[in-house]
């Protein structure tokens, strides 16, 4: 596990050229799964968890950019197989994972960006989903800023209508996963807030 290092004021993707660079690099591969959308809502969170938890913004965010990238490679009607209520092939979200860092590697090594940061990036991708610990601060942000989208008025919006599933079900699913499925404190308020505004209807 890194150690702690010091928390930075995170600049916003649109005012960050480098950041602007890496998802206009990644929006191609994103068209797929709703992994635009997806992307863009688990960024939200990630400027919100960076502002109180322990983690280089440099590797965070590109993570959280290119984590899903990967889906592009695997054909659409297999996704539904690999991830959520209806597994049945599960070796394909592990495919995603490894695409993902080779897309990942193959932007940011583009655009010249550090690689030492590279190499922390794309560990991270490796295992954002199959992997159960989190192997650094960085990596604990982005697994939480990934399943915070879950919490959103747009995410459980498509994944109750992927799944097939009716909203209180997969609320209340929800608010059983929280002590589970996230690392850091903050994400844990967040998403506590999150099912008040899901559970009361509001955006």
């Amino acid at each position: 596990m890194e150690g702690k290092t010091p928390k930075k004021v995170c600049k916003r993707v649109d005012t960050n050229p480098i950041y602007e660079e890496i998802l206009k690099q990644a929006e191609p591969f994103l068209h797929t799964r709703k992994n635009l959308l997806h992307t863009r809502m688990s960024l939200r969170y990630t400027f919100r968890l960076l502002k109180e938890e322990t983690g280089d913004e440099e590797v965070v965010i590109p993570a959280v950019l290119l984590q899903d990238g990967g889906w592009s490679a695997i054909f659409e009607h297999l996704h539904l197989t690999a991830f959520g209520t209806n597994l049945s092939n599960p070796q394909w979200a592990r495919v995603h994972e490894r695409k993902g860092a080779k897309i990942a590697r193959t932007i940011l090594e583009t655009i010249h960006y550090p690689s030492n940061k590279i190499e922390q990036i794309c560990r991270i991708i490796r295992g954002h989903d199959s992997r159960k610990r989190p192997i650094s601060s960085s990596d604990r942000i982005v697994k939480d800023a990934d399943k915070l989208w879950r919490y959103s008025s747009k995410g459980v919006a498509v994944d109750t209508d992927r799944f097939k599933i009716s909203r209180h079900e997969w609320l209340d699913d929800l608010e059983k996963q929280i002590d589970c499925w996230f690392f850091t404190a903050t994400a844990k308020k967040i998403a506590r807030q999150e099912m008040i505004r899901r559970n009361y209807a509001l955006p």
